[in-house]
């Protein structure tokens, strides 16, 4: 009997969703290599591969199988995507058009010899960013350059602004799997998009605030309050907003400061000074890979640094996400400073979630951790933390909990969450 490959949900499903993959018709016990391999929109190429032993019945299932060595080992039944690595150095998987899957390509070969074995089964799987019925709304409002996700429905649905980092651009692929889940999510640019500055030398909170009245006045969107998502710089931002602008009421932060890093921050009257750095605390690898880790200022006064973002009069509830293993800076550290003025000044104490081998770029799951990558700032590869596995893990649960959050918050109903997740 031939051998088959099977996945499940068959033929496609959306990227944060898992996958159900098994082998059937092998040889009692035969030894196999599973490979998987996927190109992004620029042409490089990501693959993984690990080596199992079939059952006494022919039958192997990535669930119930650990994996004898490869990229991974032990039971990890998605670890071909979670564990692919890049063809070319320092390249971060991004996903740059939401309106078109990511193609797996997932091989079963005789042996454990990952590029000799005899080709077995073989299947192509189409991982979506955008769930069936989820909207896709371009938005160039005033100064806003964003897009707009909206879930399947007539709605209104809870609303939610995603902001990314220092790499600029308007990247979408969070917010449309955040759509995916019943939440109107904006990805928002704020520099090097379209007509925007091209450097984000000062941090300006009126342009934020012209989003987050864009989205209270969408008919999609159910006021009085949104909430906010934001990884790195773009957790700094959305901190920011939480703390000076009304009608904010859950503000997830992954792996942000609360400080003003490089750049003054302005509203109105008040001016908050960049906490700095010093390029002399980098530190160079052996691989010649950078460690910023350690570059920016010590916060002195810890909570009562005048660089530190007024988090106290945020309205509603934040979510700090850290990863201890953070190259970028000292998260956890920063978490619990944040956590620590919070608490001087009566407020209710924080969610801080840290997790042990987490890096700094914790992204939706089953995406390829990135350990280094080109930096703008000192325009080298530096080195971002974390160890694989559990960075991997990580994400999968840093997800449910920034949907729980939010369900909580926001009131949605995310009966696609729990029923998906």
């Amino acid at each position: 009997m031939a051998a088959t490959l099977s996945l499940e949900p068959a033929g496609r499903s959306c990227w944060d969703e898992p996958l159900s993959i098994s082998v059937r018709g092998l040889a009692p016990e035969q030894p196999v290599t599973l490979r998987a391999a996927l190109r992004d929109e620029k042409g490089a190429l990501f693959r993984a591969h690990a080596r199992y032993r079939a059952d006494p019945h022919g039958e192997l299932d990535l669930a119930h199988a650990p994996a004898l060595g490869g990229s991974f080992a032990g039971l990890e039944p998605m670890g071909l995507l979670w564990a692919m690595e890049p063809d070319r150095p320092f390249w971060r998987l991004i996903k740059r058009d939401v309106q078109t899957p990511f193609v797996v390509e997932l091989e079963v070969l005789d042996g454990h010899e990952p590029d000799g074995g005899r080709l077995l089964a073989r299947a192509v799987h189409e991982r979506h960013f955008m769930a069936p019925g989820v909207r896709r709304v371009p938005v160039r409002e005033g100064r806003v350059r964003a897009t707009l996700f909206l879930p399947p429905g007539e709605g209104p649905f809870p609303g939610i602004i995603d902001v990314y980092g220092v790499g600029g651009g308007l990247l979408e692929y969070r917010a449309s799997l955040m759509a995916s889940h019943g939440f109107a999510t904006l990805a928002l640019a704020f520099y090097d998009f379209e007509d925007l500055p091209k450097d984000f030398t000062i941090m300006e909170v009126d342009y934020f605030e012209e989003a987050v009245c864009y989205m209270l006045q969408h008919p999609k969107v159910k006021g009085p309050d949104i909430g906010l998502l934001g990884l790195s710089l773009g957790a700094d931002i959305c901190l920011t907003m939480a703390s000076f602008l009304k009608n904010v009421s859950a503000t997830v932060s992954i792996n942000g400061s609360a400080f003003s890093g490089n750049r003054h921050i302005l509203y109105q009257q008040t001016v908050i000074p960049p906490l700095g750095h010093d390029l002399r605390r980098v530190k160079v690898a052996f691989s010649g890979i950078l460690d910023i880790v350690d570059i920016r200022n010590d916060p002195v006064g810890g909570c009562e640094n005048p660089s530190m973002i007024p988090i106290e009069q945020a309205k509603g509830p934040i979510l700090f996400i850290a990863g201890q293993d953070d190259h970028c800076w000292r998260s956890e550290l920063y978490a619990q400073i944040a956590l620590q003025r919070l608490q001087a000044r009566g407020k209710e104490r924080p969610q801080v979630i840290s997790y042990p081998g987490a890096g700094h770029y914790i992204e939706p799951p089953y995406f390829p951790m990135c350990p280094a990558s080109l930096h703008k700032i000192v325009n080298r590869a530096v080195h971002w933390g974390g160890e694989v596995r559990a960075h991997s893990r990580a994400q999968i649960d840093t997800w449910k909990q920034i949907l729980a959050f939010f369900g909580r918050h926001l009131e949605s109903t995310q009966s696609r969450a729990s029923s998906r997740l």
